[in-house]
């Protein structure tokens, strides 16, 4: 099958990308057999073929260079993605609508004093290392804000990543274009009734993790480990914008609309 050749498009080069799942190498065969291979460096848009974790692995890969990125659902967990349907693809394109995201900057400090520096689309989660809960002071711009939190963790989430591992540890849902960041806590033992903080965007978080020999921490960015930490600090960084293309009336402001409701 050879190429098309279209009208002038809003995005002329075309990347796929596959999460591997045969169905999502199945589909990238049949988009490069109609629009033809591109190098995703290169590429106007990329068009990635998957889940979430997808999603997230192409939002990492082109971090600072304001490629907008397309997701078509063919995985298991799909709340970023668009759905699939393949020969209107190109049009689809010219009309889907952007959504500019931030991910967080994490700075964490390692128990031999290193700072190991990583970004967030979703959440930093501060996670217990063995059988023992973490012992954590919170300090939000510099002020001490909660002396002792005793917990399995806690999470600093985005908008986007809110409905993630946020929601699940009972945090609240943010919608998309809110300036804020939530404060979650994961399974609390001391205080008890403390189930989350909503924080201004501009917000810097320091986490500080006490009697870190005895009960061991790791740092988490999204997919990214940091193991034995002593301290971490968690911002927004406003610098760096993430394009996510969507469907019209299937935005991700949509989307998160409808999961407060449930469904």
């Amino acid at each position: 099958m050879q190429p098309r050749k279209s009208a002038k498009r809003r995005f002329e080069r075309i990347a796929f990308l596959s999460s591997g799942a045969p169905e999502a190498d199945a589909a990238q065969a049949d988009f490069l057999a109609l629009y033809g291979n591109v190098d995703p460096e290169t590429a106007d848009v990329v068009v990635a073929l998957g889940g979430d974790g997808l999603m997230l692995q192409t939002l990492h890969r082109f971090i600072g260079k304001n490629k907008p990125i397309y997701g078509m659902k063919q995985g298991s967990v799909g709340f970023l993605m668009n759905e699939f349907h393949g020969p209107d693809l190109e049009e689809r394109l010219d009309q889907a609508e952007a959504s500019i995201v931030h991910p967080l900057l994490m700075e964490a400090t390692s128990a031999q004093g290193e700072t190991i520096k990583a970004r967030a689309i979703n959440e930093v989660s501060v996670l217990r290392q063995s059988y023992q809960a973490a012992k954590m002071r919170i300090s939000i711009d510099g002020k001490e804000r909660l002396a002792e939190l005793i917990a399995d963790g806690l999470l600093v989430a985005t908008p986007v990543g809110s409905t993630a591992y946020n929601l699940s540890a009972h945090g609240p849902i943010l919608p998309l274009d809110a300036t804020l960041m939530s404060l979650t806590p994961i399974a609390p033992f001391r205080p008890r009734r403390w189930t989350s903080a909503l924080l201004p965007d501009t917000a810097h978080v320091t986490i500080d993790i006490l009697e870190a020999d005895k009960r061991p921490v790791a740092a988490v960015a999204d997919h990214f480990e940091v193991k034995d930490v002593v301290k971490v600090a968690v911002a927004m960084d406003h610098a760096t914008d993430l394009i996510l293309l969507h469907d019209p009336g299937h935005s991700l402001d949509e989307r998160i609309l409808r999961e407060q409701f449930g469904y």
